[in-house]
């Protein structure tokens, strides 16, 4: 599976983005009549809408992907609705918004009561985890147009107008921190099936049955980044990183690049997947978060700060690289 696995596995990401450019550019034709409420945001992670002269709410929508086929295959949905909170929820955060609630989409060949009261479970979690409210939802049986189950959901929080984040304040220099990942998350799934086929969801190579590192919920990090925004520390990028690795930084606004020189350990999930999927290490930082699921930039004068505060959350954050002067890319020592 040498050469441009992703897109051998099924999915064609140059495609993914032209189908994107295209809603954007429909979207753009909308006519409301009046000045639009949406704050310009540099391609950033979560939309925000101006209700009044100070507040602003940050909305994001996303689901759980083919992560679900792992977990249809073992039979256990309970930990895939922490995973459709995370990815909302982490998204929220980058505009340095608190998220307060979240509501869910579940759509299912036929209704089942107990894959969906086990998807509930993990919805409740994760709910618990961000310190959000799911005060409704949706489950649609849609027979034929799905072949078992499909769970998404969107993610709104509030965030003052003059506090948001969206990365332009980088300077290069500031400290690029990295909060540890617990895995795969919920990206790049399609060609961790792919490269990992043929091996059974009960071997026990990496520790623990391969099927349950699979499942390992996604990270959520909204109580360590709230409790960062409230403190005096200069918060001036937040980034979820997702499929795109640390790549993920250039969606700030800032003229910089970036410099990412130790990383964060990379967890063996990864290195089998790469072994056996034959994947070159460029694509594998393209498509998985390598073991870095968020990252926070400070200036260097607050780095130390920053980390006794992300510490306490989690003890391996640590600074991994730097802005720098120069092209808006990221390089990789």
């Amino acid at each position: 599976m040498s050469g441009d696995a992703y897109a051998k596995a099924g999915v064609d990401q140059g495609a993914a983005d032209s189908a994107v450019a295209g809603l954007v550019r429909a979207l753009g034709t909308i006519q409301l009549g009046r000045p639009s409420a949406q704050v310009p945001l540099p391609g950033h992670y979560a939309s925000v809408i101006r209700i009044d002269e100070r507040t602003g709410i940050a909305l994001s929508t996303d689901g759980v992907g083919t992560k679900l086929l792992v977990a249809e295959e073992l039979g256990r949905f309970d930990t895939v609705g922490i995973d459709c909170v995370a990815m909302n929820v982490n998204d929220v955060i980058c505009v340095g918004a608190e998220p307060l609630a979240m509501l869910d989409y579940i759509a299912v060949r036929r209704a089942d009561p107990e894959v969906c009261e086990q998807i509930g479970v993990g919805l409740a979690r994760g709910a618990e985890l961000a310190g959000v409210e799911i005060p409704g939802g949706e489950l649609a049986q849609l027979g034929d147009l799905v072949s078992s189950v499909d769970v998404s959901g969107a993610c709104f929080g509030t965030v003052a107008l003059d506090a948001i984040v969206d990365g332009s304040a980088v300077e290069p220099g500031d400290a690029v921190i990295g909060l540890p990942s617990s895995g795969i998350h919920s990206n790049g799934f399609t060609l961790a099936r792919s490269a990992l086929a043929g091996i059974p969801l009960d071997d026990d190579r990496l520790g623990r049955p391969l099927g349950e590192v699979m499942l390992e919920p996604t990270e959520i990090y909204v109580k360590p980044i709230v409790a960062l925004l409230r403190s005096e520390i200069d918060v001036r990028g937040l980034a979820h990183i997702t499929s795109g690795g640390t790549g993920n930084l250039l969606r700030l606004g800032a003229e910089v690049g970036y410099e990412i020189d130790a990383p964060l350990p990379v967890q063996p999930i990864f290195d089998l997947i790469q072994e056996r999927g034959d994947v070159s290490e460029e694509e594998m930082h393209d498509v998985f978060n390598m073991g870095c699921g968020f990252c926070v930039i400070v200036p260097a004068a607050d780095e130390d700060a920053a980390l006794r505060l992300l510490r306490e959350h989690y003890p391996g954050a640590s600074r991994i690289g730097q802005a720098v002067a120069g092209p808006r890319q990221v390089h990789r020592a």
